[in-house]
């Protein structure tokens, strides 16, 4: 069952959690090299993957008792809110890029870089545990996607103008709250069942 809620929660953490995360910046000199379209359809299916595998590990996660996964789920929560705040601002990291400047090339580029720079990265694991705490993966999966799309694109197609007009700590501090919220709801539930 398709939950636009749900979906929308899932965007909103998310979008968040990824927009101070190098994901844009990585995004944002590839674009400036290549055609953005070209970078845009591989990072893309990277989250697609990424996205997928965070959705299958909290299928896994649903087999334990409500009350558990609900514990369990907060306190990563709460770590990932102390992640976002304690995380020093990290700078641009080289991109080699393709000599042929191709669809697959440069698509080929921006699938790789993603898939292994956001192998467990944190919106992954908050991914996970969303699909765990709701029991939506499709609403999830598709808020995730979008969200982790959106961050692409904003970083492909102009992610320093953003930063100068929005403060990356503000980002961050809010993306924090809301995990923090999101914590106390789902530890409040495996308390009280």
């Amino acid at each position: 069952m398709f939950s636009i809620t749900i979906m929308a929660i899932t965007f909103g953490v998310i979008f968040l959690a990824e927009l101070p995360d190098k994901t844009a910046l990585a995004g944002l000199m590839l674009g400036t090299r290549y055609r953005a379209s070209y970078v845009f359809a591989g990072v893309a299916a990277a989250f697609v993957v990424h996205v997928a595998l965070a959705i299958a590990a909290a299928s896994v996660l649903t087999l334990l008792p409500h009350r558990w996964v609900q514990g369990v789920v907060g306190v990563l929560f709460l770590i990932g809110a102390l992640m976002l705040l304690l995380k020093k601002d990290e700078g641009e990291e080289e991109v080699k890029p393709p000599a042929d400047q191709s669809f697959w090339k440069v698509s080929g580029a921006g699938f790789m870089l993603i898939l292994v720079a956001e192998f467990g990265d944190l919106t992954q694991i908050m991914t996970a545990n969303l699909a765990a705490r709701y029991d939506d993966p499709i609403s999830v999966g598709i808020g995730a996607v979008l969200a982790l799309w959106a961050v692409a694109g904003l970083g492909i197609l102009g992610g320093r103008t953003l930063m100068k007009k929005v403060p990356l700590r503000l980002i961050t501090k809010i993306a924090a709250g809301v995990m923090v919220a999101l914590a106390g709801f789902s530890l409040y539930e495996a308390i009280v069942g």
